[in-house]
């Protein structure tokens, strides 16, 4: 069986999902959540508060492995370099704790998830819902696109 941690990665919310494949082939959501940081603090102590609460989720959960959403273009510049600062960090923080990590974009996501690489952000969580048994849609959304991260990967580990 492995644990796997998705990430949603940004400076003010990053989701994490962990997810583990069982033995029967099915998934189970382990833990899923957000780390949040104060918007009125400097951004460099926004990122070392990232990078201390995703260090604290490594040790606690121990994944096997993470996958972490890719930077897509955004048309808002400022939104873009914040996510890359907090892309940056997660890496990092999954590089020191001598973890393999996978990258996959929106589209891959949806894909692996739903079967549509352009499905909407309601199909995909109703999905996560379903393929984890949960009895309801995973929040905040950042928490269930993480976990629907983590899903991808082992969709994709499968093959």
């Amino acid at each position: 069986m492995t644990l796997v941690l998705g990430i949603d990665p940004g400076t003010a919310t990053t989701g994490y999902g962990l997810v583990r494949d069982r033995e029967d082939g099915s998934l189970e959501s382990i833990d899923f959540g957000t780390i949040q940081t104060p918007p009125r603090i400097e951004a460099h102590k926004r990122l070392s508060m990232l990078f201390s609460q995703l260090n604290e989720l490594l040790l606690l959960h121990r994944p096997d492995s993470c996958a972490v959403e890719k930077l897509f273009f955004q048309s808002n510049v400022k939104t873009a370099i914040a996510v890359g600062q907090a892309r940056g960090v997660v890496l990092l923080a999954i590089s020191e704790a001598g973890l393999d990590v996978s990258e996959y974009t929106p589209n891959e996501v949806k894909q692996a998830v739903t079967g549509y690489g352009s499905a909407g952000k309601k199909q995909v969580q109703e999905m996560v819902r379903v393929l984890l048994g949960l009895p309801d849609i995973p929040r905040p959304d950042d928490a269930a696109d993480a976990l629907a991260i983590a899903i991808t990967h082992l969709h994709t580990r499968r093959f």
